[in-house]
């Protein structure tokens, strides 16, 4: 009995169903924080260090990947980051930064000046 190759429908279905997951990166040599999904650039959140402050200064998520909370999930993981790796505190020169802190009061301790 010979064996027939695969349709266009049967290959389809035998592929492996799989689960993509965005990854959130610091990028410190471009002074950014990058979301990639499959590899590809989603969502860029740029920042200035400006002494004891870091500016989060503009976010910009790929048009065909908006209003699916990348944007939100990259700003909490700056957040994070910032919050776990220095004693700056955060100034949302970006519109989109400054909405999400008051979506997240628990973080605007991170507005403020650290000792």
């Amino acid at each position: 009995m010979s064996e027939h190759p695969p349709t266009a429908e049967t290959a389809r279905t035998a592929e492996p169903v799989c689960s993509h997951e965005p990854v959130c990166s610091h990028e410190p040599d471009a002074h950014r924080y990058a979301l990639r999904l499959d590899g590809d650039l989603i969502a860029v959140l740029d920042y200035s260090i400006n002494g004891r402050a870091i500016s989060f200064t503009r976010t910009f998520t790929q048009p065909t990947h908006r209003t699916r909370g990348f944007a939100a999930d990259l700003v909490a993981f700056a957040v994070s980051d910032v919050e776990r790796s220095s004693r700056r505190h955060i100034v949302p020169m970006c519109w989109y930064v400054a909405e999400w802190f008051e979506k997240h009061p628990e973080k605007a301790v991170l507005l403020s000046p650290r000792d």
